[in-house]
């Protein structure tokens, strides 16, 4: 897989390889590795990137629902849409989901 070797599950390594080697991805890998360099904050960090992929092995996989939740402070993206890990502050767009539920 050259030098893309994301964290994830093997069977999705396998699904994806073609993915990994075109060269939008390569760029895209490119583009996040200089944003880091200079600074700027990527979330999540980058071993839970596919942190959704890498929990659930691809046969077992029935459907993917693709979400974009914009986190406000570092700890709260973990990998997972719409989500933050325990004792993290939800931010505004999550406190508005769960109000309603």
């Amino acid at each position: 897989m050259n030098n893309i070797n994301p964290r994830l599950e093997e069977s999705w390594k396998n699904a994806l390889i073609e993915e990994f080697e075109k060269p939008s991805f390569k760029a895209l890998k490119s583009f996040l590795e200089n944003e880091k360099k200079t600074g700027q904050s990527i979330f999540p960090p980058g071993p839970l990137i596919f942190a959704a992929l890498d929990s659930t092995p691809f046969h077992k996989v029935k459907v993917v629902l693709l979400g974009q939740d914009p986190y406000h402070g570092p700890g709260q993206a973990h990998g997972l849409s719409f989500s933050v890990r325990d004792g993290q502050k939800l931010p505004p767009s999550l406190q508005n989901i769960y109000k309603e539920l």
